[in-house]
């Protein structure tokens, strides 16, 4: 039975005493200073209990100790290191700070907003408050796996973020692609077709394989990739697996590029008398191992952006990706390329709808997970501009009538 009672403390203090029931029939109690919220807590727990959706408080584990069994599955699932890493970035300089100390059970859908409100507070972009709210969300289902939370408070939630930044993928001109191939010689020369032409990311540039490389067909199979600490591994998702059509002069550079490329010797072994294993990569570093992502970007992508005059300001870094200060206290701004490696896969995609792949291709082209993605991030360019124009002339005519130009 459901009551709320007058008590009165030794300190002659008076407080009201919610009590109830919970789903597994144990009388549980809480405390409140007036006797309405003891009356509106009471009416939604029993609400919550009769649908099974609650956690009573004593056994709710904080945001902290949940966050931490959640970091620990992630591991024992053998996520990738880096992504472990970025998650507990989330949890320590973004969820733990805020909500850490809090329960589960006092986390819902407004103490979810309040939070999200929180982080824009604190400087935080737009995009990173998404991605710190969906690691929220990653530690209730950990949470409601164990059975110690019953809720999802993040599933469905609309947050109130600034939606004035351009959401557009920054994309470089058809002029300013073939300035880049133009410029793309020797090693890098294959690596930027492949980017340009077959629009892989840049891991999974990293991870191809010669066996992978169907010469005959035209095509990439794309079965694994390479991660930041240089590992190979499983593509993102399995979207990610897929096979990829290659123009003539992708195929061509491959074939020169193959009859040079570094590789590892069967003959040695490692220190514990093992066969070294053959990696059979596309775009090894000089020893034949996986090439990095910072050497495919800082020694092959801008140097020939560079030299094509596609430069930016920016800020220099070092490796704690802290700015660098001259001797005046200020920050020191370096020359760098202006695009990425992904700016090239975002401009194959944009080719590619340009030829008239409708979006269902794109998206399998591009390995995305879902359709979403895909019209998310491309949606823009399948609008179709000469359409668009007739539709505006002919609301002109009705309007006004022929008109002479």
């Amino acid at each position: 039975m459901a009551t709320v009672r007058k008590r009165t403390l030794p300190s002659n203090l008076v407080r009201w005493l919610a009590g109830y029931v919970d789903g597994a029939g144990k009388r549980r109690f809480k405390q409140f200073e007036r006797k309405s919220e003891a009356n509106a807590w009471l009416v939604q727990t029993r609400h919550d209990v009769a649908c099974g959706v609650h956690t009573p408080g004593s056994i709710s584990p904080t945001v902290k100790e949940a966050a931490t069994l959640w970091i620990e599955n992630c591991n024992e699932k053998g996520l990738e290191p880096m992504t472990v890493k970025g998650y507990e970035e989330h949890v320590n300089l973004h969820i733990v700070p805020f909500i850490g100390g809090r329960k589960l059970a006092e986390i819902t859908v407004p103490a979810v907003n309040a939070f999200a409100d929180q982080l824009r507070k604190g400087v935080r972009s737009a995009e990173m408050v998404k991605r710190v709210v969906r690691s929220l969300g990653g530690i209730f289902k950990e949470v409601r796996r164990l059975s110690l939370a019953s809720t999802a408070p993040t599933v469905g939630i609309e947050l109130k973020l600034p939606d004035r930044d351009d959401p557009r993928p920054v994309i470089p001109t058809k002029a300013e692609l073939q300035s880049i191939i133009a410029g793309a010689t020797g090693r890098w020369r294959p690596v930027i077709l492949v980017a340009v032409f077959c629009g892989l990311r840049a891991s999974e540039l990293r991870g191809l394989r010669w066996a992978n490389v169907d010469f005959e067909a035209k095509q990439l199979s794309l079965t694994q990739r390479a991660d930041a600490s240089h590992r190979i591994g499983k593509l993102k998702s399995k979207a990610g697996y897929r096979s990829i059509p290659c123009p003539p002069i992708v195929i061509n550079a491959l074939r020169e590029w193959k009859l040079v490329c570094p590789k590892r010797d069967m003959g040695k072994r490692d220190a514990n008398g093992e066969s070294v294993k053959i990696l059979d990569l596309v775009f090894p570093n000089g020893l034949g191992k996986v090439e990095s992502h910072s050497n495919l970007i800082e020694r092959g992508l801008y140097p020939i952006l560079v030299a094509a005059g596609l430069t930016e300001p920016r800020p220099a870094l070092n490796k704690a990706g802290k700015p660098i200060l001259d001797d005046a206290g200020e920050p020191k701004v370096i020359v760098a390329g202006k695009y990425g490696m992904h700016s090239l896969r975002h401009a194959c995609a944009s080719l590619w709808i340009e030829s008239g792949y409708n979006p269902k291709q794109i998206q399998n082209l591009m390995g995305h997970s879902s359709i979403k993605v895909t019209f998310d991030v491309y949606g823009h360019l399948f609008a179709d501009a000469e359409a668009g124009q007739k539709a505006a002339e002919s609301i002109q005519t009705r309007l006004l009538g022929r008109q002479s130009s």
